[in-house]
C-alpha cells in the first residue's frame, strides 16, 4: 500500500469500513451515489480495500447482494467507534437535505437538525485568514450585555464548534485579554489590519487543560446507575472528559448537565459532575 494515500481514495476506502461495520452490507450503491463514480469505479475501490488494506475485512454474500464483515473485522483506517458511523449519517442528511432527492444509499435513519444561526460569509473568510495570518481585524459586534453594536478590534486564533452555535476564541484588544465571540453576532465589513503579537501559545486559559469528571446521578437505584455507567462507558462508574478551560460550559451544555442545581427528578438528571469544586473556576 503506497502512502499517503490520495485523499479522495482515502475517504472512499473509510466509507468502505464504515458502513461495512455499522450496517453488515456494503453494497456499489453507497460509493456510486455517495462521491457521483462510476459503478465500475466503486468495484475497483472495494477490490483494491481488499487487496491493499485489509485483505480478510470483507465477504461477498449472494443473499445480502453486497459485502458483510468477516468475523475477523478489524478497522485499518478508521476508529471502529460509531460515532464515525453517525457523522457519515449526519453529512449525508445534510447533503440531501440541500440536493433533495438525492439518495446515498442510507435509509432507515433520521437526525434531527438544530436551526443554524446566521453566520455572513465574508465575516467567517476574513477570521479564518486572520487566524491563519496572526493579523488583526476590526469589526463591528453586539454583545448580549449591551445589545448595540461596537465596533471592535480582535486577533482571532481558533474557531470553535459546539452543538448549538460555533465561536471564535480571540485576544481582544477592548479588554485586553482573549474571549469567546459568536459568529453570527458580528456586523459590518471587517477589515484585516496589520500583525498581532498575540498569539494561541499566549492565551493561557486556552492552554489549561480540564478533566470533567461525570458519573451517575447518585440518587438512582443501583441497577439504573449501572445502566447509565454502560451508556457512556465509563470505567468504575465514572468518566473523565479532557477538554480545554474556556470550552468547560460548553462541554457540560452538550452533556446537558448544569452543575449548579440537580432536577428534581434524578431518571430526568442521569449524569453528575463529580468534581464541581475543581471545574467550578471555568464556569461562566
Amino acid at each position: 500500500m503506497e502512502w499517503p494515500l490520495r485523499w479522495d481514495l482515502l475517504t472512499r476506502y473509510r466509507l468502505i469500513e464504515i458502513v461495512a461495520q455499522w450496517e453488515g452490507r456494503l453494497t456499489t450503491n453507497h460509493l456510486v451515489n455517495s462521491f457521483g463514480i462510476g459503478r465500475q469505479q466503486a468495484s475497483k475501490d472495494i477490490n483494491s480495500y481488499l487487496t491493499d488494506i485489509a485483505p480478510d475485512n470483507l465477504v461477498y454474500d449472494k443473499y445480502l447482494k453486497g459485502y458483510k464483515p468477516a468475523k475477523n473485522f478489524k478497522p485499518k483506517l478508521t476508529t471502529g467507534t460509531a460515532d464515525e458511523y453517525l457523522h457519515v449519517l449526519s453529512r449525508n442528511k445534510d447533503i440531501t437535505h440541500t440536493f433533495e432527492g438525492l439518495d446515498l444509499g442510507f435509509a432507515n435513519t433520521e437526525i434531527l437538525q438544530v436551526p443554524l444561526r446566521r453566520i455572513d460569509p465574508p465575516i467567517l473568510r476574513a477570521l479564518v485568514q486572520a487566524a491563519r495570518e496572526h493579523k488583526r481585524v476590526e469589526l463591528g459586534y453586539i454583545s448580549m450585555k449591551s445589545a448595540v453594536e461596537e465596533e471592535r478590534i480582535i486577533v482571532p486564533h481558533t474557531l470553535v464548534c459546539t452543538p448549538m452555535r460555533w465561536h471564535v476564541r480571540a485576544y481582544c484588544e477592548k479588554h485586553r485579554d482573549y474571549r469567546d465571540f459568536v459568529l453570527s453576532r458580528f456586523r459590518g465589513t471587517p477589515e484585516i489590519i496589520d500583525n498581532s503579537e498575540h498569539t494561541v501559545e499566549q492565551d493561557e486559559l486556552w492552554n489549561t487543560f480540564i478533566n470533567i469528571q461525570i458519573k451517575p446521578d447518585g440518587r438512582l437505584g443501583e441497577m439504573q446507575q449501572d445502566i447509565i455507567a454502560r451508556d457512556f462507558d465509563m470505567t468504575d462508574g465514572c468518566l473523565t472528559v479532557k477538554t480545554r478551560a474556556p470550552l468547560v460550559e460548553y462541554m457540560l451544555r452538550a452533556f446537558n448537565i448544569d452543575p449548579r442545581k440537580l432536577e428534581m427528578v434524578p431518571e430526568a438528571q442521569q449524569i453528575v459532575v463529580a468534581n464541581y469544586k475543581e471545574i467550578e473556576p471555568f464556569l461562566f
